[in-house]
């Protein structure tokens, strides 16, 4: 469906992080469908932008991994490393650059919290705020930063979305009247490939999601496939592993040789009587086939909340997915996510996470409350058209 074939006028979509990305990404997807006479240039503020490579988007910007990932607000010592990695001579020269290009542009949308807004407030242009990396459930109201508050109170600033209606609720009721929520674009991927994940329906089933950087994702799955040791001396269940392309069969091989698994074939790690499957491009597959997920990953872990199920979190050694950044999804996701100890050290982690999640496969009324709380939390699919829809308004 087109509703927009006039003059050609062009957008910029900055973001800053992997999630904020793949939000951007399927928002300007929907946006190219419905005005596919505009321009569309994406400006990845944080990391290498692998969502827009994708779709052979123009990019400006320098785009580069740092060492936090853009999560260094949950440990202080990887804003350091991200300074001494170049954090300060990059953010420069990516405020070069948007001042650069930013006259050609019609409109900024801007992905992401302070960083993504406070840049197309400096711009000068029009922009759209999409507030992805927030949420009024964290504390029960949004505490803005000032800066933040400044750049959205601005004129320029015509509309500011949000990832849940009880933000946007909470930002009118602060007098930020241009507050709406549209929807949460990562639940528009999860429709299932049909992907034969050999899956027996009698046995419940069991998501591993180590996460998408490296080299932390293996190191998460280390620390799944021991709850998964822990967990077959006490019920039947069948394990699954969505893989992001980066972790290579060499690093399977490698992470079995020293937990002393065996490598049996393509994807399949086997322990006495635990047997491991994983999969490639079966994300969607994956979480709507199990019955609950252990989950270190921060968006993949928001899918499944979204999707009605619960998610077991371990914290992990980081620099993402450690204790702060566990709990801190807790009060954003609500009951449906549950977190084991406090440390990765914790010599009862395991044990504490089998029983934990032995339990829940039996406890009927919390998946209940769990699939109700999935609505609520992260909604439903759709949001990528609607808040593309809103997007054009602005352009014509």
């Amino acid at each position: 469906m087109t509703i927009i074939n006039e003059m050609k006028k062009e957008v910029l979509f900055m973001s800053n992080g992997h999630g904020e990305d793949l939000n951007s990404s399927l928002i300007l997807q929907q946006l190219q469908k419905l005005a596919p006479h505009i321009t569309i240039t994406a400006m990845p503020l944080v990391g290498e932008g692998n969502a827009y490579r994708s779709l052979n988007l123009p990019l400006i910007g320098q785009p580069k991994n740092l060492p936090s990932g853009g999560i260094f607000y949950m440990n202080p010592l990887t804003l350091i490393k991200d300074v001494g990695a170049g954090l300060i001579g990059l953010t420069l020269y990516q405020i070069r650059t948007l001042l650069n290009y930013c006259s050609r542009y019609h409109l900024i949308v801007a992905i992401g919290d302070i960083f993504p807004v406070t840049m197309a407030y400096i711009s000068g242009r029009p922009f759209v705020a999409f507030l992805v990396s927030t949420s009024s459930y964290y504390e029960g109201t949004l505490k803005l930063p000032w800066l933040t508050r400044f750049c959205l109170r601005s004129p320029r600033c015509l509309a500011i979305l949000t990832r849940d209606a009880f933000t946007a609720e909470d930002l009118q009721k602060q007098g930020l009247n241009n507050a709406y929520f549209l929807g949460y674009p990562i639940m528009d991927i999860l429709t299932p490939t049909g992907k034969n994940l050999r899956l027996d329906d009698n046995i419940p089933t069991i998501a591993l999601l180590p996460g998408s950087r490296l080299p932390e994702a293996l190191d998460n799955l280390e620390l799944l496939l021991k709850v998964c040791e822990s967990l077959v001396t006490l019920e039947r269940v069948q394990f699954r592993v969505a893989l992001v392309q980066a972790i290579k069969e060499t690093d399977l091989k490698q992470l079995a040789e020293k937990l002393e698994w065996q490598y049996q074939s393509v994807g399949i790690l086997v322990k006495d009587t635990v047997r491991i499957e994983c999969y490639y491009q079966a994300f969607a597959d994956i979480i709507n086939n199990c019955d609950l997920a252990i989950g270190m990953a921060g968006t993949a872990v928001e899918q499944v909340v979204g999707l009605g199920k619960p998610v077991i979190q371990l914290p992990g050694k980081g620099p993402q997915f450690t204790y702060p950044f566990a709990e801190a999804q807790m009060r954003l996701l609500g009951l449906s996510v549950k977190t084991i100890g406090k440390s990765y050290k914790n010599p009862h982690l395991f044990t504490e996470a089998a029983q934990t999640i032995q339990t829940i496969l039996k406890d009927k009324d919390y998946l209940h409350k769990c699939r109700q709380n999935g609505k609520e939390r992260v909604g439903k699919s759709g949001g990528s058209f609607e808040i593309a829809k809103a997007i054009a308004q602005f352009l014509f």
